[in-house]
């Protein structure tokens, strides 16, 4: 079964230009499978503590996860995996029983420990760091791919 899919990406407002890419691959991808597309403010609590601001923004990520839901979160340390594995992992997550598979992209500095934790699984798409948009735009593509 076609498990419903849900990108959660901390950051500031999208560009025009990566708006428009993420409208086109939301129409592509409703074809197969529904999918939601959440973004979380950097830095809710608007401070200068690199540590407050990332569990901050954990905070307000883990709000839109549910019980059921496979996490996948990106992260530079994470499985280095190809296309075809991700394709895997993706129709894999139909069989765990899990009501939706969520993808978590970080803000400037990454994820915090509550996310760490409820993580399935964390991968990377780049052995390079990647600007939260233009990793929402490698995972829409890989996704639909």
């Amino acid at each position: 079964r076609a498990v419903p899919i849900r990108i959660i990406t901390v950051g500031r407002k999208r560009s025009q230009g990566v708006q428009l890419l993420v409208e086109e691959y939301k129409e592509k991808i409703k074809y197969y499978c529904s999918f939601d597309d959440i973004q979380v403010r950097s830095n809710p609590k608007n401070t200068s503590d690199v540590k407050a601001q990332v569990e901050g923004e954990d905070s307000v990520a883990m709000q839109h996860i549910r019980s059921g839901d496979w996490v996948v979160v990106l992260d530079e340390n994470g499985l280095d995996i190809s296309s075809e594995q991700l394709a895997e992992l993706v129709g894999d997550a139909g069989t765990t029983g899990s009501s939706t598979l969520t993808f978590c992209i970080g803000g400037p500095y990454g994820h915090g420990r509550q996310l760490r934790q409820r993580a399935n699984v964390t991968v990377k798409l780049s052995s390079m760091v990647l600007n939260h948009q233009i990793a929402l735009v490698v995972l829409l593509e890989q996704l639909y791919r």
